[in-house]
């Protein structure tokens, strides 16, 4: 007699997908190359020194036979450096890449994906995302919109089972929502003090714009993000510059940051325009309309505060919301970026290094779900 199978789930302990050697560097070594701002030789003598402490590689295969692998799988190639002394070692757009999508697997990995590139407003009408709402019909709503399901029980409720009739009062649509496009300029401070107190504040920076930038690029085309940088000026980077970024002996010239956003935003078409702002300082220097500077370290200067109050609500004028993400914690600061913020008519977050992408990944997204006017 023949016992019938039974048929199951098998459970048993995860096992974590094994990682070859190369991965494993790999992984390591964008970490590093990150905190060099993307100084190869440096990162490698991190890297062995790891290898010294943790065993990361084994006989079979060493440092130096990871570095070949990254030649031969394209991720960095040798150039000769302009005074001709020998052979140095530039980073690919393969391994820049890489570095960005390692950032945002390690800041936005842990949290869910959503929408398919478009950022919905609360406006209802003729879009293209459901809303799970229905409303009756009317003239002028394109006919695949009616709900025929909703539309007969309509008709069965009524007109009843026996005389059955389909009437233009039964008709219902469901609701959708308009998608807009976000365009996005993401500003860094690069003043000294980011490095100041033994706190490296903008390697963290650095991953939130990469992180960003590829969340943009990704999962939201129809976006634009433009990167900025402000010291004593501002001036606009590439993404692919975002490795080697550094901070400089600069004061903190806020107001130049803002214009120069403003001024990339009044060429974009989209209707959804905003400014998230990275800094950890005060507003220290302006530069006058003659080209010199005025630069005041001391406390908060209120000639330079107040450019920044305008500029500010020269931002509001153009519906253009400021979220600033503060890492400085003084109480002297945050009571300037409250102030700031009123003028704005935007948000702002106090907070340190911990959790920065999380908050501005999450601000991203909610702006998804509206419209700025």
């Amino acid at each position: 007699m023949e016992t019938g199978r039974r048929k199951g789930f098998k459970f048993s302990t995860y096992q974590a997908p094994e990682q070859s050697v190369f991965d494993k560097l790999l992984e390591i070594f964008t970490e590093l190359i990150t905190h060099t701002s993307g100084d190869f030789d440096e990162a490698i003598d991190w890297l062995r020194q790891l290898d010294k402490e943790y065993e990361l590689t084994t006989p079979e295969y060493t440092i130096d036979d990871f570095i070949e692998d990254l030649k031969k799988k394209g991720y960095i190639r040798e150039e000769i450096r302009p005074d001709g002394s020998g052979d140095g070692v530039t980073l690919s757009s393969k391994l820049e890449q890489n570095i960005r999508q390692q950032a945002l697997k390690q800041i936005f990995g842990n949290l869910k994906r959503n929408g398919s590139g478009n950022h919905r407003t609360k406006y209802s009408g003729a879009g293209d995302e459901h809303t799970g709402e229905f409303r009756d019909y009317r003239f002028g709503d394109a006919l695949e919109k009616i709900s025929l399901t909703e539309s007969l029980k309509n008709a069965q409720v009524n007109n009843g089972v026996d005389a059955f009739r389909l009437t233009e009062d039964d008709l219902v649509v469901e609701d959708s929502h308009h998608k807009a496009q976000m365009s996005t300029v993401l500003m860094i401070d690069i003043s000294h003090s980011m490095i100041l107190y033994g706190e490296d504040r903008i390697t963290p920076a650095k991953k939130v714009a990469m992180a960003l930038a590829e969340l943009i690029t990704t999962r939201y085309p129809k976006d634009t993000l433009d990167i900025l940088v402000f010291g004593n000026d501002a001036w606009p980077i590439a993404i692919k510059d975002l490795p080697y970024l550094q901070v400089g002996p600069y004061h903190t010239n806020t107001v130049a940051g803002l214009q120069l956003a403003m001024d990339l935003l009044r060429r974009k078409r989209n209707t959804n325009k905003q400014i998230f702002m990275i800094t950890d300082g005060k507003p220290s220097c302006i530069r006058e309309s003659d080209g010199t500077y005025y630069m005041n370290s001391y406390g908060l200067d209120d000639y330079i505060v107040e450019k920044c109050y305008t500029m500010a609500s020269q931002a509001r004028k153009l519906h253009i919301p400021i979220t600033t993400f503060m890492i400085a914690q003084d109480s002297y600061l945050q009571r300037f970026v409250r102030e700031f913020t009123e003028a704005n008519q935007g948000k702002a977050f106090y907070t340190g290094l911990k959790g920065l992408g999380e908050m501005i990944f999450e601000d991203y997204e909610a702006n998804r779900k509206k419209r700025v006017k």
